[in-house]
Parts: C-alpha cells; structure tokens; sequence
C-alpha cells in the first residue's frame, strides 16, 4: 500500500475481508504509516520504491493524490508487479497514456478504483441494458450535488490543478462519469460551464454542469458540487423508449419499465452515499473490485476497470475541463 491516507482503510478493510494481506505500506508522514501498518499488520518502509520491490509483494495498491500515479508505476512494472491506482487514473491524459503504455510493455495489469461499477443497482442495471429491457437510451444523466467543509479544503493542495487535477468533477464526480460511461458505451460529445471558487477557497471548480452526447445518439446531464450544503445523494437517471431507473447513491431506488417481465429489480430504500461524509460508502463494491483485480492478476487478464477505462473518464473530464475553458463544445477521441 502506497499512501495510507483516510481512503486507504476502506481498501485495507475489503482486503481483509476477501482475505488479501496487505503485507507492506508506506506514507510520506512515517507516523501515519507505522500507525496504519500496526493496525492492519503490515510493515512500515520509508518509500514507495521499497513497496514496488518488497518479494512478498503480489501487486500494489496507491492511494496517493492522483498527481503521484506513473513513478510507481515505473518501479513496480521494472520488478514485475501489477498495480492498481485510486480514482482518477491522473491529473492529465498524458500520465494516463503513459501509465497504461509502462504496464503493457511490462506484461502486468493495470487497475483504477471505481467501485461503483461493482454495486448491486450498477451490476443488474448494465445485465438489463444488454437484455433490452430499457429498449433504446435516450437520455442519461447524473447528478452528484454534495457538501465539502471549509476543513475539507483547509490544505492549499486540496483543490488544486497541479495535485488533484481540478475540482467537483475530477474528484466526486469522476465515479458517476465511469458509471454512466460504462452503461451507455461512452460518449462523444461534452460542453461544459463551472464555477471557479463558487463556494470555498480553492483553484478549481466547486459548481460544474455539462451537456453530454453519447455515442449511441442519447444525450445526458451531469451536474457536480461540493458547494451544496448540506450534501444530497448521487443520482443517476437512465430513460430508455420503454422505461425509467434511477440509482440514488448506492441502491437502485426506482425501476418504471412498461410491461416488463423480467428478473425482478433490486429496488431499494436505504441509500449509502458520500455526499456529506467521504468515508460514508459502503465497503462490499471496494471488496467486489478488488477480487475481480486480484483475479485478472492471477490470469493475467483484464480486469474489469482497467487503465484504458480509467482513462475513458479522465478524457471526458479534460473534455468538460476544456468546453469550460473555450466555450465551446469538445469531441472525444
């Protein structure tokens, strides 16, 4: 484990519980580390380059800011082992393009944390649209109107375009990019407004709303913030020529599909999301991802969200970065 920051409990919690041992771990703040490895009976060691070339290590973890992605990379591809990264793939495409091709060249496996391609509403949801069941998309939309505290943002990196790439969007925002790209197939094209420091005192947008065009026809809505106290639930809305479903946070909490006969919907109430608390996520997702990383590691395969899916939402997030720049609409590649 690089980086034992708050979201790496989370990833050493659904470890232990699909009984994966983190056997290494290091921090830029040694107390940090040496506390973390104490509490999940890991090993402290003061850099990243000894996690990469640690023997007992199978792959690794990072959960650093998303500016520190491609050095490990470098190490752990030299020493063979394959790694997986916390959301966003990168600050930029560049890095990202870079890390995939390190990987490929290295022959190791590639990973970007989006866990909520693993929820159970995500999972029946993306079986339903193969089946036809929702008929032709039409519409998909997200939104993600959530709360961040003055606290949250008190270190100058927090916000930032050099550490953390932006703002709402590349941040929170970027799961329900993944999500709805995953759903529909990707899209084509973005426009985008934001709004810089709306709220709190950072670089980057804490208010952004694009229009979105997908490749299949159907056009979208995503709204992003961490400017709406007191945080409301991610929402996304998927309206096809024979229905409606939306997820709020985790759960699937509306199915309207006319005539439809097929497996019964996992229609929920009680919702967990992250809208107000960045640790109030469910942890079964997390422990999902990582089984199905660890597999593809095994068969040297490919898991589910690979480098080249981490970097399919990192371009449509530099695409609204830059509609939000120039004003005017951007295709993807």
């Amino acid at each position: 484990m690089i980086g034992t920051g708050a979201i790496s409990h989370k990833h050493a919690l659904a470890y232990a519980k699909i009984g994966y041992k983190i056997t290494v771990c290091t921090d830029i703040f040694p107390a940090a580390g040496e506390k973390f490895a104490a509490q999940y009976g890991a090993r402290f060691v003061p850099t990243f380059e000894e996690v990469c070339k640690d023997p007992e290590v199978d792959f690794v973890d990072v959960c650093t800011f998303p500016d520190f992605r491609l050095q490990p990379i470098e190490i752990a591809a030299a020493h063979g082992k394959s790694i997986q990264v916390q959301k966003p793939i990168s600050t930029n495409l560049e890095t990202a393009r870079q890390m995939i091709e390190v990987a490929r060249k290295a022959g190791v496996v590639l990973g970007v944390v989006s866990q909520h391609r693993f929820d159970d509403s995500t999972i029946f949801v993306k079986k339903a649209i193969a089946q036809g069941r929702l008929g032709r998309i039409l519409q998909a939309d997200a939104y993600v109107k959530w709360w961040r505290s003055a606290e949250y943002y008190s270190r100058p990196i927090k916000g930032s375009w050099q550490v953390e790439g932006g703002g709402a969007l590349i941040n929170q925002a970027v799961h329900q990019v993944d999500v709805l790209n995953y759903l529909t197939g990707g899209m084509q094209e973005v426009f985008g407004y934001w709004q810089l420091a709306a709220r709190h005192k950072i670089e980057s947008e804490d208010v952004i709303c694009a229009l979105l065009k997908y490749k299949g026809g159907a056009t979208g809505v995503l709204q992003a913030s961490t400017a709406f106290w007191p945080g409301y639930s991610e929402r996304i809305e998927l309206h096809g020529t024979k229905g409606t479903c939306i997820f709020t946070g985790d759960k699937l909490t509306a199915w309207d599909v006319d005539g439809d006969e097929g497996e019964p919907a996992p229609v929920e109430k009680e919702v967990m999301s992250g809208s107000s608390d960045p640790m109030a996520i469910p942890l079964t997702p997390f422990e999902r991802q990582f089984e199905d990383f660890g597999n593809a590691v095994k068969a040297k395969s490919t898991p589910l969200v690979s480098g080249e899916e981490g970097l399919k939402a990192l371009e449509v997030v530099m695409g609204i970065y830059e509609s939000c720049k120039s004003g005017q609409p951007v295709r993807l590649a």
